[in-house]
């Protein structure tokens, strides 16, 4: 079984995606705190994004990496830079240096946010962030490109809709991305052959989906969740309204509204 480092290894995504992550590959999981419950076939190094001697130490003798890791809400410039930029920049930096080819980067819809919800896009649209978070991620996305046609390395961007158990909010129907679907996304970044640099958007087959993504399947995506069944529930408890006109017109969400402190969801 191959080696595969996840970062961001003690956040709610990391969660739930570990169980189904272990079923393929041995896991060595990092973060800045400990992360909980190890189980038979993981391993941990605790690494600080900012530090690239750790995170040289943490990506060194892996076959792949999953990039989770990085601060997921809108946030002060300088968490967004320190956790988003610095720690992007050094973590492909330190898998050049260690020549670990293969990264899954764990980018955002929120690259795109401010496109309305009456419009349907695909990767080919122009970046249009929603918060400096998304930025960030466009930052990333970058950086992904330059190390990957400049200096090797094999690269999947997966722009995450929201990853839940299951949808909880009506902008769920749209972008949700069931956990099981992540990690077949993730085995295409880290074993299919010929990959170079390649940007998807994460998301389950939802019918009411804003993203008309060719990428994906031409890659081996076969999505197995659908928003759809889970759509009477959540319907019935979240009429989709925050109160907030250009949130609610805008496929980001509340991301178009927020600043650095706002009472939001984590939303990789």
């Amino acid at each position: 079984m191959k080696l595969v480092l996840l970062t961001g290894a003690a956040g709610g995504v990391a969660q739930l995606i570990r169980p189904l992550l272990r079923q393929r590959y041995r896991l060595r999981l990092s973060d800045v705190v400990p992360v909980p419950d190890i189980q038979p076939g993981e391993e941990t190094a605790t690494a600080d994004l900012t530090d690239l001697a750790a995170v040289r130490h943490a990506v060194a003798g892996v076959d792949g990496i999953i990039h989770l890791g990085g601060y997921s809400l809108e946030a002060a410039w300088e968490t967004i830079l320190s956790a988003n930029i610095v720690g992007a920049y050094n973590l492909f930096e330190a898998a050049r240096l260690e020549t670990v080819k293969r990264v899954v980067f764990a980018s955002s819809n929120h690259v795109t946010g401010f496109y309305p919800r009456s419009e349907t896009i695909g990767v080919g649209a122009l970046p249009r962030p929603d918060s400096r978070y998304g930025v960030s991620k466009a930052f990333g996305e970058a950086v992904a490109s330059l190390y990957a046609w400049k200096y090797g390395a094999e690269v999947l961007a997966i722009r995450i809709g929201h990853i839940t158990a299951k949808p909880e909010l009506r902008r769920d129907l749209a972008v949700w991305l069931s956990p099981r679907d992540f990690c077949q996304l993730a085995a295409i970044g880290l074993e299919r052959q010929g990959l170079r640099y390649e940007v998807v958007y994460g998301l389950s087959d939802n019918k009411r989906r804003w993203w008309d993504d060719e990428n994906a399947p031409r890659l081996g995506y076969q999505p197995q969740d659908r928003s759809e069944d889970y759509a009477a529930e959540v319907l019935a408890s979240d009429d989709g309204i925050t109160g907030e006109a250009i949130a609610d017109q805008h496929q980001g969400g509340r991301f178009c509204t927020a600043e650095a402190i706002a009472p939001i969801r984590p939303d990789s």
